[in-house]
Formats: structure tokens, sequence, C-alpha cells
């Protein structure tokens, strides 16, 4: 396939963030009174965007706050959490250095908000090699909807079909179907539900290093 340009999810996909989110889950429990959960638990509820993350935590815990009520909170901890242990996968320094020296451009799409993703970058010493980043809330709608996708293709200057979106879960499956855009599946990180042998991916790779030979 003829790669031009290349869009990247974070959590789960560059970033094991899974830790540091929970813990932020957790605080705001804890602040409302009600009951921690496992770090699992919260993994299985990250990439829909922290709303949806929030309002998942509370009728988990059978609260009837409302998000406007927690929102807040949550914010709070998620900041103030947000560089408590984050950690590259292996093999991301090397494949985005490999991908940069192939003058690849290259673009963050995520549903974390975008206020949160530069300082997260920086603190990993990987923001250099993005050139535009896409937040859950920087357009009107987030993944799956196809509209972040197209839009960043769209700064990358490249056709959507073009670009190769890598991600790890099903709402990055759904936003580059439903942009017609191609996508590599990591199999290592917050896939959820989706049986990742199953989907329509380009290819489901099991260390980021192998995407430099995909898109050779």
């Amino acid at each position: 396939m003829a790669t031009t340009a290349l869009v990247f999810d974070l959590d789960g996909t560059l970033v094991d963030s899974a830790g540091d989110i929970a813990e932020a889950v957790n605080l705001t429990l804890e602040e409302l009174a009600l009951p921690r959960v496992s770090e699992a638990t919260v993994r299985s509820w990250i990439g829909e965007g922290v709303r949806n993350l929030v309002s998942t935590a509370l009728a988990n815990a059978g609260s009837a706050l409302t998000l406007e009520e927690v929102m807040s909170v949550f914010m709070r901890h998620y900041k103030a959490c947000l560089l408590r242990s984050p950690r590259l996968y292996d093999g991301v320094g090397e494949a985005l250095t490999a991908l940069q020296a192939r003058g690849l451009p290259m673009a963050i799409c995520t549903n974390k908000p975008a206020a949160m993703v530069a300082p997260l970058l920086q603190h990993l010493g990987i923001a250099g090699f993005f050139a535009h980043i896409i937040g859950g809330d920087s357009l009107p709608r987030r993944k799956p909807a196809a509209e972040p996708l197209l839009h960043v293709a769209g700064l990358l200057q490249q056709p959507v079909a073009d670009c190769l979106m890598v991600g790890d879960s099903g709402t990055d499956l759904g936003a580059a179907n439903n942009a017609g855009m191609p996508i590599v599946l990591v199999r290592y990180g917050y896939s959820r539900d989706l049986d990742l042998d199953a989907a329509e991916a380009v290819a489901v790779i099991d260390d980021m290093r192998e995407l430099v030979s995909i898109v050779a």
C-alpha cells in the first residue's frame, strides 16, 4: 500500500496510561464517597472520551449524580494524574524515529481532551514527531465518527485513502471505516470487546516496529 501519512491513536496505541486514568477515576469516586474499582475495569472503559468514561463509572457505582456535577471533579484529578506513570509501549520510539526518517508526516487523533495531549507527549519525549493533534474535544464529533480523521487528513494535506490510521480499539476501527481510511491495529492496547483477528484491518501487530515494514 502507498502510505503518505500516518494518524495515531494515543492511549493504548502509543502510550500505556491506563494506571493513571484509573487513579483519576478512583480519586473521583473516593471524593464522591463511592467505591474504588480495579484498573482492569477502568481499562475496559477507556476509548470513548472522558464524558463516557465518567458516565460509565457513575453508572457502575449506581450513583444518581449527573455528569455536570462530576466532570469538574474528574478533570481536576485527571490533570493531576496525567504524568503520574505513563510509559511508551515497547518499540514506539524506534518506530516513530524510523517513520520520521522516511519523511512521513504524522498526527495524533485521540478521544483524550486536547489539553491533556501535548503535556503527555512532551513528558514522554515524542511531541516532535507529530505535526497535528486532534483531541476528543477539538471538533463537534469524536471517533468513531469520520470527522476527526477526515479533518486530520486535510491538515496533513493528504488523500484520506493514502493515510494510515494506527489504533487499538473498536472506536478506532469504526472511525477508520467511516472515513474510508485504512487501519493497522495493535494487539497490546485497550481493545475491550473488539475481536482483533476478525477485524478488517491492513494488519494486527504486536509491536509498533512492525509498522515500519508495513508502510515500506
